[in-house]
């Protein structure tokens, strides 16, 4: 019945599952209140970027060559979001297309792009215990995170000149949330992929909020709808043999259309 967990590979997946969908599913229903969902698929579209500029200045950790990309991506791109007249889409969008082509340019050189393609699906069957270790320090952090911003986050989200008065500088609270999500992303997008992380943060948040009646039950369910589909995403692949990544998100974009099928009925 159980014969998965005679794997180590399945076990690690699995615990990996377990710490990493609560962190996508916290930051997803800030990101999807804050709409930065675009925003967020740019950062993980511009790994191929930090992978390229890492490879140039001879990083030995590809990761750490993303992150301190992401971390530069996001403050430069929110910098001049602030300092320019045209919307937030168009800048991201700008920024987004010109990170992704400048990096593919640079990994395909002399026809190497193979070696980075497994980036773009990613593969969470490939995960390492000490990796899970640094998964798990970065839920933590993240709980932190939480813990000391959410308020101020959704003071600022609702209402700007409001947190302004109560002395909250929504800038500063954007540039920190911009540079904590660029991280996470970088962080997990080799187990992940490229094209599928942005759905993984979305998806949850978006499916909770369609039944949930408040911040505590939004919280919850999206936290919920992450284990249970990326459990249920990578038995499915273990027992079909279809990738894990994109079954996770299948499952998850089911339990989206679901959730807004009884919304929509409950509405009615």
């Amino acid at each position: 019945m159980m014969s998965f967990l005679e794997y180590a590979f399945m076990r690690n997946a699995l615990l990996a599952i377990l710490v990493s969908s609560p962190i996508f599913a916290l930051l997803g229903t800030m990101v999807v209140n804050k709409k930065m969902a675009f925003f967020s698929d740019a950062i993980g579209h511009s790994a191929l970027c930090g992978i390229a500029v890492g490879v140039l200045f001879g990083f030995t950790s590809r990761s750490l060559s993303m992150i301190i990309f992401a971390i530069l991506f996001s403050v430069l791109l929110n910098f001049v979001k602030d300092h320019t007249t045209y919307g937030a889409d168009t800048i991201i969008s700008v920024f987004a297309s010109v990170a992704m082509s400048l990096g593919l340019v640079l990994l395909s050189r002399g026809g190497n792009f193979n070696k980075y393609s497994s980036y773009l699906v990613g593969d969470i069957l490939s995960i390492t215990v000490t990796e899970i270790i640094s998964l798990a320090v970065c839920f933590v952090l993240v709980i932190i995170f939480w813990i000391v911003s959410y308020n101020s986050l959704s003071s600022d989200n609702l209402n700007r000149a409001l947190a302004t008065s109560k002395g909250i500088n929504g800038k500063v609270y954007d540039y920190i949330f911009s540079a904590f999500i660029a991280v996470v992303i970088m962080f997990s997008i080799r187990w992940i992929g490229i094209l599928l992380i942005n759905s993984l943060i979305i998806l949850p948040a978006a499916a909770s909020r369609n039944i949930s009646r408040n911040v505590r039950a939004y919280h919850l369910w999206a936290v919920l709808f992450s284990i249970v589909s990326g459990i249920a995403g990578i038995l499915v692949s273990y027992y079909t043999g279809f990738p894990s990544g994109p079954m996770i998100v299948l499952i998850l974009g089911v339990t989206f259309f679901v959730t807004f099928t009884v919304h929509s009925f409950n509405k009615d």
